[in-house]
């Protein structure tokens, strides 16, 4: 069994702003940081193998932070990205009237199939690259909510949404 600690990255200067970030990079603001080293904090003493994080700086940067206290270096994947927004990426969120109703998203958003097949796959590739390991991965808002759909077998809007440096814990 791999045990998962499944880390939201912490507040970004965009979060703050409330702009749609999706895959940009993302850059952690003094809130963020500090909501990371207190997971450092939090976690310093747990024998914790491996550190995942997505490729995108402000999960890369958060995990670099939790990883410190373990003197472990972070190894990073694509399967971790956030959602591809489309031609919402950038946008102000309380703009964006259309979000409650799917059918009126531009195409080039990603689907819940493909981030939920993602999911899918990232927890196959823990499994596959970390057998009965610790791992803390850190991810993004939906694509963590898409893993924890797959792993409890529910709808995404079951799932409550996670907080900035949130922590849920996953056998796999």
């Amino acid at each position: 069994m791999t045990l998962l600690y499944l880390v939201r990255h912490g507040e970004t200067i965009d979060n703050a702003r409330h702009i749609m970030q999706g895959q940009t990079q993302g850059e952690l603001n003094e809130k963020g940081i500090k909501q990371a080293q207190e997971v450092a904090e939090q976690l310093k003493n747990e024998p914790i193998d491996a550190f995942v994080s997505s490729d995108l700086r402000r999960s890369i940067h958060s995990c670099e932070i939790i990883a410190a206290p373990h003197d472990k270096s972070v190894c990073t994947t694509p399967l971790l990205r956030e959602r591809d927004w489309g031609a919402f990426t950038g946008k102000y969120i309380p703009d964006l009237s259309n979000l409650k109703n799917p059918t009126l998203w531009p195409k080039d958003i990603e689907s819940i199939d493909a981030i939920k097949a993602r999911a899918a796959e990232f927890m196959a590739w823990l499994r596959a690259e970390y057998p009965n390991q610790k791992v803390l991965a850190v991810g993004h808002g939906i694509i963590n909510k898409a893993i924890q759909s797959i792993y409890f077998d529910k709808p995404m809007n079951e799932i409550l949404p996670m907080g900035n440096a949130e922590i849920r814990m996953l056998e796999l």
